[in-house]
């Protein structure tokens, strides 16, 4: 597939998105269903194979590729995981992991603690940013061509469990051991909560998990706590989760048993899920961010707030996924996610985009809209509809492989260059600024928090990037430094804070030049209007 250079820098994120979509699934309610073991042609074939064939075939290889292969004969999102794969791919969901509670990055073969996570066992111990972890039970993991799979073996283990760690302090140059007693490590789906401007709340949630609800009321609370009256919800990039989890979220907003989503498919009737109670935020102006990585249990979110009316949904189209999984047990462990269902927002549409021209076109449908201008020009947006759908006030909204947004956001490529391109795909801007803000860690403690290094950091950081650019022999042509340079410079400064203040501080750096948030921000001054338009 050939692409336009400026394209490049966001294909790796696109490719990303598609790569782990979570999709919706139906949290278990109890033992998972499991398959009804049967005679049939396959597994007839398989133990013909196992007795009679003239080499030694590992059967349980050929199991899976069989499985894969019939799979793709179903949908895109009907999956295999194999035992080993299915806790990781749990944990995602279930918002939480057994282990010591660092966030760390591998930088020149020695891992590198980022942050140790609040009110872990290693925080508790006094493991802190910085600290370089360089042996595990008494063997040596720095220098040993280490990887995060490694990496979580050795320090992911039930809870309760111990395992001793040598970590180095450079700023203290001394080593200390610690023995560490594995805890339940939370993995948070609401990134970051803050307030925008006196009124307005911006609320980034990264995907729909079983804490997600949860997460959200305290959000919310900490909000009201600093006269929230408007809220922003980010779901750019985010891939779904639970299908409870979006209408748990919808319920805050909704109604009056407003109608939130139904699914229905060839076994299973019709299912409504409806606005149940009172909602923490019914009133007030209500703003969705969405992008072509958001799927799934996000476009469920936006779908039931634009069906009635509630919100305005900024950004660019949705990627179109309006399928509905179902776990089901494998005697050996594995799991078949199998989709059972599509869902319809209340309005009657099915956003999923079609697949019947095969995987290989499905998965390249993103990197088509690049291709056909739909990122930057709206009206070069392709619609599937044959039927119009409306909205509670009579606006038209459409189903054509994902939700439509009411206001359209490009995608910003002016920055966009061969140099930029070469920095994404070798992750320059995560590992200088990890290292930058390793080496004047001591000094940048004079800022308390991110508002205050956001407007008073004002260090020669973009020049020192593109001098060590050159060491990585990035060569860039004329004028795209220059270019690029608000870009870099930005996201330089959103990445140390990120170090210094996580999360909070990454986005309260980002929002002040991110161009759907300001859209949304001006917007808010002709809401109303906005809402009513047809």
């Amino acid at each position: 597939m050939n692409l336009n250079n400026k394209w490049q820098p966001f294909i790796y994120g696109i490719l990303i998105a598609a790569g782990i979509l979570l999709g919706v699934w139906l949290k278990p309610s109890g033992n998972i269903r499991t398959i009804i073991n049967g005679k049939n042609k396959i597994s007839e074939v398989i133990n013909i194979i196992n007795e009679a064939y003239v080499d030694t075939v590992n059967i349980d290889q050929l199991e899976e590729k069989t499985i894969n292969e019939m799979l793709t004969q179903l949908d895109p999102h009907s999956v295999y995981i194999p035992a080993k794969d299915l806790q990781q791919a749990n944990e995602q969901l279930e918002g939480n992991f057994d282990g010591i509670g660092v966030e760390f990055s591998i930088m020149n073969d020695t891992i590198m603690v980022v942050a140790a996570i609040n009110g872990g066992p290693s925080q508790e111990l006094g493991v802190r940013a910085g600290d370089r972890i360089i042996a595990v039970e008494g063997k040596s993991v720095a220098h040993v061509n280490i990887t995060n799979k490694k990496v979580f073996k050795l320090l992911r283990g039930p809870k309760g469990t111990q395992v001793k760690i040598e970590i180095y302090r450079p700023d203290a140059h001394s080593k200390i051991a610690y023995t560490i007693k594995r805890g339940t490590i939370p993995i948070y789906s609401v990134d970051v909560n803050m307030m925008l401007n006196n009124e307005t709340g911006y609320i980034k949630i990264s995907r729909f998990a079983a804490t997600t609800h949860k997460e959200f009321i305290e959000a919310i609370s900490n909000l009201k706590k600093q006269n929230l009256k408007n809220l922003i919800i980010d779901l750019r990039g985010n891939p779904g989760g639970y299908l409870t989890a979006a209408t748990e979220l919808a319920d805050e907003f909704l109604d009056d048993k407003k109608l939130i989503v139904y699914t229905q498919g060839r076994t299973q009737p019709r299912q409504d899920y409806k606005a149940e109670k009172d909602g923490n935020f019914e009133q007030g102006k209500l703003i969705l961010l969405i992008d072509e990585g958001s799927a799934s249990a996000s476009e469920i979110l936006s779908g039931a707030i634009q069906d009635w009316d509630r919100g305005l949904v900024i950004g660019r189209r949705s990627f179109g996924k309006g399928l509905v999984q179902e776990p089901f047990e494998l005697h050996d462990g594995s799991a078949l996610r199998l989709t059972i269902a599509r869902y319809y927002t209340p309005s009657g549409r099915c956003i999923q985009k079609t697949y019947k021209n095969g995987f290989d076109e499905y998965e390249h449908e993103l990197l088509k809209r690049y291709e056909d201008g739909e990122l930057e020009d709206s009206s070069k947006l392709r619609s599937g509809d044959t039927i119009n759908f409306h909205t509670d006030k009579g606006r038209v909204v459409h189903a054509g492989g994902g939700i439509t947004p009411d206001i359209f956001v490009p995608l910003d490529t002016t920055y966009s260059s061969s140099f930029i391109t070469q920095i994404l795909s070798n992750n320059l801007l995560n590992q200088f600024s990890y290292t930058y803000t390793d080496k004047h860690r001591l000094e940048l403690k004079k800022y308390v928090d991110a508002k205050q290094f956001n407007k008073q950091f004002n260090d020669k950081i973009f020049d020192e990037f593109v001098s060590y650019t050159l060491t990585k022999n990035v060569v860039a042509g004329k004028g795209e430094i220059d270019r690029s340079r608000e870009y870099i410079g930005t996201h330089l400064k959103a990445l140390v804070a990120r170090q210094l203040w996580r999360d909070q501080g990454y986005f309260t750096i980002i929002s002040t030049t991110d161009k759907t948030i300001q859209k949304a921000l001006s917007v808010l001054g002709n809401y109303e209007k906005m809402l009513s338009k047809k």
